[in-house]
């Protein structure tokens, strides 16, 4: 991997740590704050909420492509570290706790897309393999906050946060100091982006493809990691609060991101729709099988745990890369954060259901998220059919 790449990738791993920072609390925001689990949703949808009215004002406002990615980037994870450090030290319940998770996602909308946009600016040739190493870093940040928990097991809750918001910090120095790449680069005279030039995207039947399987698999990935250290704990591997709730979270989570490296070597030799649709195809028995593994033994769920996590986002980079190759190249960075607003979107909905449901359908809950790859599957057919042909 290519000097510039491994700085984005990185800067991505630390600048995504702020997403679900306040999940890896969980336990201690139920307890302290008296609030259910339909309320983490609460606050895992603010951050979402966030996220796609930062997107959509990227990509309506042609701010994406008009100024400097790296500038951006830079800007946003600062904000977001701040936003998030308040969190840890001021919120005192879900009144003032739910707009501060808003900000940082609105903040994180100038750190996911624009990072995608700054790998197509160092390396377009290589764009699936090396955006498969920014959504593994983006996978890993996820699970970066369960792992700083297991690592300061006993400390304060709001100590993962703040050492999350330090390295987003760093996240925005690193980028601010690369700058953007040689290919897309802005013109100055670039006219402002018409709304219509990032819908008309849509007609295209190759980005339409690649959006569509994207909003099945978004169904299912942000409620699966939403929904994880209660499916550790609905699987009888740990009691809820405990450290080993975190530790395997981090490890279910975490192997998302050696699912992405691993679907972006692959991609080299398959392409990134079959390597997409393989992924979904997993992921939907994954989530078929899960409620059904209750008299399996203790390695056997941990496996099955595993694989999931590992093939849940394998996707996600290919969906990108797709996307990036079907449409033109001055809209890239508006029309893959307009397709994020959708996507995350649609996570919303399902996080929402599968945090209030929960309580009622134990590890059924599965099953809510079953759909997404399916549909997913069926949205990617004219692209991995295609591929798959001699």
């Amino acid at each position: 991997m290519k000097h510039p790449v491994f700085i984005i990738v990185l800067a991505q791993l630390f600048g995504t740590s702020l997403w679900f920072s306040a999940n890896s609390a969980a336990d201690d925001l139920i307890r302290r704050w008296g609030i259910s689990p339909a309320d983490i949703g609460t606050l895992t949808n603010a951050v979402q909420l966030g996220f796609i009215v930062g997107t959509l004002s990227f990509a309506l406002s042609g701010l994406a492509d008009r100024f400097a990615a790296s500038r951006i980037f830079a800007l946003c994870a600062l904000l977001g570290a701040l936003f998030n450090a308040a969190f840890a030290l001021f919120a005192s319940d879900l009144a003032s706790g739910v707009p501060l998770r808003f900000a940082v996602g609105l903040c994180l909308a100038g750190v996911y897309p624009l990072g995608m946009k700054l790998i197509v600016s160092w390396v377009p040739a290589q764009a699936g393999a090396a955006l498969a190493w920014l959504v593994g870093m983006l996978t890993l940040g996820t699970a970066l906050p369960h792992g700083i928990r297991l690592a300061g097991a006993g400390t304060a809750w709001q100590v993962s946060l703040l050492v999350s918001s330090g390295l987003a910090l760093l996240a925005g120095g690193l980028i601010f100091r690369l700058g953007d790449g040689p290919y897309l680069q802005r013109r100055h005279d670039a006219p402002p982006l018409r709304l219509g030039q990032v819908i008309h995207s849509f007609s295209i039947p190759a980005f339409r493809a690649s959006a569509f399987g994207y909003f099945g698999h978004q169904w299912e990935l942000y409620a699966f990691w939403t929904l994880t250290p209660a499916l550790v704990v609905l699987a009888g591997l740990a009691v809820p609060g405990s450290a080993r709730v975190s530790g395997l979270a981090f490890a279910i989570i975490g192997i998302g991101a050696l699912g992405c490296i691993a679907g972006g070597w692959w991609s080299k030799r398959l392409g990134s729709a079959r390597v997409a649709a393989t992924a979904l195809a997993l992921s939907a028995l994954c989530c078929l099988f899960y409620p059904l593994s209750g008299g399996l033994p203790e390695w056997a769920k941990i496996t099955l745990l595993l694989v999931w996590g590992a093939s849940v986002v394998a996707d996600s980079p290919h969906f990108s890369a797709l996307s990036a190759r079907a449409c033109r190249p001055e809209t890239i960075g508006s029309a893959l954060a307009f397709q994020n607003a959708i996507g995350f979107a649609i996570t919303m909905l399902s996080i929402r259901l599968g945090t209030r449901w929960l309580d009622d359908w134990g590890s059924a809950i599965s099953w809510l998220l079953l759909p997404g790859p399916l549909l997913g599957l069926l949205g990617l057919f004219p692209l991995w059919a295609k591929a798959a042909k001699p």
